[in-house]
């Protein structure tokens, strides 16, 4: 395998003042991109870019919420400005306002799909217009969750959003593949301050914490590990060694990397003149019905005390 060396490429990493955000942008510093930290938080930002300066790296900051055009074209143009180009977009900015169906508002709704689905849109289709205009290829890192690809209890919009994603994810891989821009989604899995608020794996995050390592069931059985573990991924899709990679969902997380299938027919049963309720009765329990799939993010396997 090449080394991955990015010099002379811009990113553009959106929420990316902290967490998983934060990890790409110095990921893609580390090897040799030049990156746009975005937040909505100005110290918070400004806090980032000064952690990948002082580890070598190059950035800058733009503070703006992302969701709407106005805010993707400052992003492509920030990058634009300072480092005279944009051939990276990683789309990680994104919020949580979880609640179970019946009780979910209309702006809990609105909020999350306007960052998460809404953001990406956006933010891609301003890269997209500015690499085909550059004529020399990119990349889109867009970034989804198990919960968009399982569905998750009391995540109807961040759920929703993130199988958006990577529908998207697809759709755009096939029509940007003859400008050389590769397009996929990744699925994270990583020690963030929304997953410490699950009670089984606060202990182990906590431990962590205190210098303690995560235990190989978590790091490899359940592929979690921390935000650091999930940023390899990325300046990998932006390599040329990942040039022939696009419109995959690919998981990441502690020791474990992972390709997530696309949803596809499993099973097929067929009536000559088509089907009446009572032949789908008939038909249903020995046919179609035999492979119903499972829903939700399977519980962590946590060994027994």
């Amino acid at each position: 395998m090449p080394s991955i060396d990015l010099t002379g490429k811009a990113a553009v990493v959106t929420g990316s003042g902290r967490g998983l955000g934060l990890a790409y942008a110095h990921a893609l510093a580390a090897h040799g991109a030049s990156v746009v930290v975005n937040d909505v938080d100005e110290a918070v930002a400004e806090a980032a870019v000064k952690s990948i300066t002082e580890a070598g790296g190059t950035a800058v900051a733009e503070v703006v919420p992302v969701g709407t055009t106005e805010a993707a074209e400052r992003l492509v143009n920030r990058a634009v400005e300072e480092f005279g180009r944009l051939d990276i977009l990683v789309t990680n900015a994104g919020i949580l306002r979880d609640k179970v169906l019946w009780k979910m508002t209309d702006d809990d709704f609105d909020a999350v799909i306007t960052t998460h689905l809404k953001g990406t849109f956006t933010c891609a289709r301003a890269a997209a217009v500015r690499m085909r205009e550059q004529g020399e290829g990119g990349t889109l890192v867009l970034v989804g969750s198990p919960a968009g690809q399982r569905g998750n209890f009391g995540q109807t919009n961040y759920a929703a959003a993130k199988a958006g994603i990577a529908a998207m994810a697809r759709t755009w891989s096939m029509e940007l593949g003859r400008a050389n821009i590769t397009v996929n989604a990744i699925v994270p899995v990583a020690a963030t301050a929304m997953t410490e608020t699950i009670p089984a794996f606060a202990p182990y995050i906590e431990a962590m914490k205190n210098g303690e390592p995560l235990p190989d069931f978590l790091r490899k059985g359940e592929g979690f590990g921390t935000p650091e573990d999930c940023a390899a991924l990325v300046p990998f899709l932006a390599s040329e060694a990942a040039r022939g990679i696009t419109g995959q969902a690919i998981g990441v997380g502690g020791d474990k990397v992972a390709l997530w299938s696309h949803p596809q027919e499993i099973a097929a049963a067929y009536a000559d003149g088509g089907w009446t309720p009572d032949t789908l009765a008939d038909v249903w329990p020995t046919s179609v019905g035999a492979a119903l799939q499972s829903v939700g993010i399977p519980a962590p396997k946590f060994p027994e005390a």
